[in-house]
């Protein structure tokens, strides 16, 4: 594996490290102050900042080669260096059209999409003109498990009537979220659990759909973002909207999830990289009995313990995003199964030392490190727990040494 950035790549990072520290991360504050203003609606220094890199040419590096006319012409190694990048804030991806959930929704479109539903729903998506949300995760089943998926996907005529109830749908509160990738049932008796499931393209505006609030993360509503607790009532689509066809919302589920599963760790990695150069700067310019805390041999640990931590990190997932480019994603697995394990707990490591290295100030909305915090918990949960991916990974590695 070639460590060295490719000059492509390393133009690139220039570019993009210097539209973060010129235009988003003093935007920080702006943001916020828009968001409280704003509400539900995408803040308008987003919406500038989106302008502006969509006409500087930074936008979509996340398809791979391998998506062709869409692709955004890097391979996943090439990408993942600019997605770290990106990490250093929450909200940064999306300035550069490569935040979730749309980049999910973007690659299942352009994989396994109609060129009907290519033009209607991706080309938007692609230019940044409307957001999007998947609907996978029920409150009433453990859906790490998404074969235990209740909502129900009917035939009826030319249509499909969907009934059922969805929660923690990301990206389905904001205004300008204008379709879902939904997750049910076509066939709950099939005796093949991993065939019982489709997936439907549902506009949030068609009748019988209904928000009924945003839940919360740890007291944060992610707004303008959020995530959706969503009735379905009766709600009829084409069956044109189908994706791939019944019976295989399985197969586009796993194929949706092993990208976006790595493009967070990537994310992770920059936000525990911003994390960790935090820590540095307070620690060098705080005061504490007498001299500089950089001078306590704790906190000299705890820095040393981070960085390591974070080279860690770093170092598989370029591991990981090589192997996705030569063997594919289902090559690629076990890598990505580590990666998804080990990038937001140690994420959520440096940030805690930050945070107390920062002290009560660590705590509250003067710095990123309370929501990041939150954000990256929410990551061992989000595309899959870590006790799923640990079980998974644990059973493919025995497999190697079966005797009986």
């Amino acid at each position: 594996m070639q460590f060295e950035y490719s000059e492509k790549v390393k133009e690139l990072r220039s570019r993009i490290e210097a539209f973060m520290q010129e235009d988003i991360l003093p935007n920080e504050a702006l943001y916020e102050q828009q968001v409280a203003e704003y509400g539900w609606t995408t803040p308008p220094i987003l919406q500038e900042l989106k302008a502006k890199a969509k006409a500087a040419g930074l936008w979509n590096f996340f398809l791979p080669l391998s998506f062709g006319e869409y692709s955004g012409g890097l391979t996943n190694l090439e990408y993942a260096p600019l997605a770290e990048l990106m990490g250093h804030n929450g909200w940064a991806s999306e300035v550069f059209n490569c935040s979730a959930p749309d980049t999910g929704n973007m690659e299942v479109l352009a994989k396994y999409g109609t060129p009907e539903q290519q033009q209607k729903w991706l080309v938007p998506l692609l230019n940044g003109e409307i957001r999007s949300a998947f609907a996978m995760t029920e409150p009433d089943v453990a859906s790490s498990d998404a074969t235990n998926i209740e909502t129900t996907i009917a035939r009826e005529g030319d249509e499909y009537v969907i009934n059922g109830r969805k929660f923690y749908i990301s990206g389905a509160c904001r205004a300008e979220c204008k379709i879902m990738i939904v997750m049910g049932k076509t066939d709950p008796n099939n005796v093949n659990r991993h065939l019982q499931q489709s997936q439907v393209l549902v506009p949030m505006d068609t009748p019988g759909v209904t928000v009924v609030r945003p839940m919360k993360v740890f007291g944060y509503d992610d707004c303008p973002e959020g995530h959706a607790e969503i009735i379905f009532e009766d709600v009829r689509v084409p069956v044109e909207n189908i994706i791939l066809g019944e019976g295989r919302g399985f197969e586009v589920a796993q194929g949706r999830l092993g990208p976006g599963r790595i493009h967070h760790c990537m994310r992770s990695i920059g936000a525990a990289q911003r994390a960790l150069e935090m820590m540095c700067e307070r620690a060098n310019s705080r005061i504490v009995f007498g001299r500089p805390m950089s001078k306590q041999q704790s906190i000299r640990e705890e820095i040393a313990k981070a960085a390591i931590e974070v080279e860690q990190c770093r170092l598989l997932t370029l591991k990981a995003a090589d192997m996705m480019d030569r063997a594919g994603n289902k090559g690629a697995r076990e890598l990505i199964a580590m990666i998804k394990i080990a990038a937001p707990n140690m994420a959520l490591k440096v940030i805690d030392r930050a945070i107390q290295i920062h002290g009560a100030a660590g705590l509250g909305q003067d710095t990123f490190l309370a929501q990041m915090f939150a954000w990256q918990r929410v990551l061992r949960l989000a595309d899959g727990p870590d006790e799923v991916h640990m079980m998974q990974l644990g059973r493919d590695l025995m497999a190697r040494h079966e005797t009986i």
